[in-house]
C-alpha cells in the first residue's frame, strides 16, 4: 500500500513538471535564459573584447549605452560610437563627418558584434516579438525552440530579418541559434552552434560555428534539420578573445 502511494506520488509530481514545461511561454523561456546567462548583471556593466582585428567596447546603464569599435585602417586609427543619441566616428582622435548614406551601415556593423556578444540579453528590447515554436531534440537533447521578430518601430534597419533560438530544456541556455537576412540576390541563412562556455564576472560568453546551408529554398526554423543530418557547411567561427569584465 505504501509503495503504491509513494507510485503515485512520483507520477504526479512528474506529470506536474511535464505539465509546467509545456505551459511555458516564449516569454518565460527567455526570462529564464536571460537570467541564468547573467540577467540584470548586463545592465549595468562594462565588456571589453577583440574580434578578429577590431576592439569593442560596451558600456550600460540601466537603459543607457555606449557601444565602441576601435580598428586602423589607412588612414590610422578608427574609432565608432554608439550611444542612445546616435552614431558617431573618430579618425585619429578627431571626429569626422558621415556620409548619410553610411550611417546606417556603419551602426549596424557596431551594434550586430555587441548584440551578438551578450545573447540572449537584448531580446526583451520594446521592439522584440516572441513565439513559441515546437519542441526539437539536436544530439539526443530537448530544446525549445523560439523564434525572434522584430517591429519596424525600433527594430533597426534590419528589422525584416528572423531569428531562431534553441533553448536547453534543462540549463536554459541557447546552445544553438539561426536568423535569416537580406542578400541582394535573396535570402542568406546563418546556423549557429555555441561551444566554449565561460563566465567571467557574473556573465556567460560563448564562440560560435558559423554554418550555412548549401541550399537556398527553405525557412530559417528548418535548420536545426539540417544541422542533424551533416548538411550544413562550416563557414567560420566567431570567437571572442581578451574578455574583461567590470
Amino acid at each position: 500500500m505504501k509503495y503504491l502511494l509513494v507510485l503515485c506520488c512520483i507520477v504526479t509530481l512528474l506529470g506536474c513538471d511535464q505539465k509546467s514545461a509545456k505551459y511555458l511561454s516564449a516569454q518565460d523561456v527567455i526570462d529564464k535564459s536571460i537570467e541564468v546567462s547573467g540577467g540584470a548583471k548586463f545592465d549595468s556593466s562594462i565588456i571589453e573584447f577583440d574580434f578578429r582585428d577590431k576592439h569593442y567596447y560596451a558600456e550600460r546603464n540601466q537603459g543607457t549605452f555606449k557601444l565602441v569599435r576601435t580598428f586602423k585602417d589607412s588612414t590610422g586609427k578608427i574609432t565608432d560610437f554608439l550611444t542612445n543619441k546616435g552614431f558617431e566616428r573618430h579618425e585619429n582622435n578627431k571626429p569626422v563627418k558621415v556620409p548619410d548614406s553610411m550611417l546606417s551601415r556603419y551602426s549596424a556593423s557596431v551594434n550586430s558584434v555587441h548584440y551578438f556578444s551578450v545573447l540572449p540579453y537584448g531580446l526583451n528590447d520594446a521592439a522584440v516579438n516572441k513565439a513559441l515554436l515546437e519542441e526539437k531534440n539536436i544530439k539526443n537533447k530537448a530544446y525549445y525552440k523560439v523564434k525572434i521578430t522584430f517591429n519596424q518601430d525600433g527594430g533597426g534597419e534590419d528589422f525584416e530579418d528572423v531569428f531562431v533560438y534553441w533553448i536547453n530544456q534543462e540549463s536554459f541556455k541557447v546552445d544553438y541559434l539561426a536568423y535569416s537576412y537580406n542578400e541582394t540576390d535573396g535570402t542568406g541563412f546563418r546556423f549557429r552552434e555555441a561551444y566554449n562556455e565561460r563566465y567571467i564576472n557574473g556573465l556567460r560568453f560563448v564562440d560560435y560555428n558559423n554554418y550555412k546551408p548549401k541550399q537556398s529554398k527553405l525557412s530559417v526554423s528548418q535548420l536545426d534539420e539540417l544541422f542533424e543530418k551533416g548538411e550544413l557547411e562550416l563557414l567560420s567561427k566567431i570567437e571572442l578573445k581578451n574578455i574583461n569584465v567590470d
